[in-house]
């Protein structure tokens, strides 16, 4: 693990610290967690935009059709024999 450090607002260090005592949890896994969470939108709206620039192939697109297909076997007999 890598130590990270920064400054952050009185106001924001005093908030984390309440919310840490709270979930009776070390200040630094509310931030590690805060980082992650934060890093995983940044990532997605990357991840949407390189969508936007080039859109899914038609080959890519291929299996669409079938998403709507629904389950492969009639299960409703024997839901209707279970209940």
């Amino acid at each position: 693990m890598t130590m990270l450090s920064f400054r952050a607002t009185d106001e924001d260090a005093a908030e984390v610290r309440q919310w840490a005592q709270a979930l009776g949890v070390d200040r630094s896994e509310i931030l590690r967690d805060a980082l992650h969470r934060h890093l995983v939108v940044l990532k997605g709206e990357a991840d949407a935009e390189a969508w936007r620039r080039q859109p899914a192939s038609d080959a890519e697109r291929s299996l669409e059709a079938i998403s709507d297909w629904g389950p492969a076997e009639d299960w409703s007999d024997w839901i209707d024999a279970a209940g």
